[in-house]
């Protein structure tokens, strides 16, 4: 029972991309644009479908796999799924802080939040699982310094094929680390009257 809803929303992301790519859908209607973001509120949730090539698209289905696999082996409660799932817009509207990024598209912000989260409740919890949330913290937080995410917004690396948003990584797991932080503390019962 256990980390069913974490299953089905990584399900529900993983599905989507793909779906969207399938469709070939135009990226300009679904993309995250700044300046259409009051006026299209969607975009901040179907910018996370759009990919800009086959290359983004299958290593952020693989990412998508490997979170889904964390969160379902961590088996985290169901407020996990409702974090990640908050996360998922938060994730992109805090892009606004970027002003010069005009056009933005991907999971990898999401998938980002949803580590996060787990590492939340992880970090919870006693023992081992204590200890695995501490090590892949301190991972991700070196990953995240490691590409300097207030430095230049668009980076064009050797291995892609795309230019790279290093801070909608940071955006994604602070997005994901806030909702599981306010979803923790919230009362799990009302007192009685």
């Amino acid at each position: 029972m256990a980390a069913r809803a974490w299953t089905a929303l990584g399900a529900l992301l993983l599905l989507s991309a793909l779906l969207v790519a399938q469709l070939n859908l135009p990226s300009h209607a679904l993309d995250w644009q700044p300046e259409r973001a009051l006026s299209e509120p969607w975009r901040a949730w179907t910018s996370a479908l759009v990919h800009w090539s086959p290359q983004h698209l299958w290593a952020n289905l693989a990412a998508c796999a490997m979170v889904t696999l964390f969160g379902w082996g961590a088996k985290v409660p169901t407020r996990c799924a409702l974090a990640w799932l908050l996360a998922w817009p938060l994730s992109q509207l805090i892009l606004w802080s970027q002003p010069e990024l005009r056009h933005f598209g991907g999971l990898s912000g999401i998938l980002h939040a949803g580590v996060a989260v787990v590492l939340v409740e992880l970090l919870h919890r006693q023992g081992r699982e204590r200890f695995v949330g501490v090590c892949v913290s301190l991972g991700l937080l070196i990953k995240l310094w490691q590409e300097q995410p207030f430095g230049e917004v668009l980076r064009h690396l050797p291995e892609w094929d795309i230019a790279v948003v290093p801070f909608s990584h940071f955006a994604g797991a602070v997005a994901g680390a806030l909702c599981a932080l306010l979803l923790y503390r919230w009362p799990r019962h009302r007192p009685s009257a």
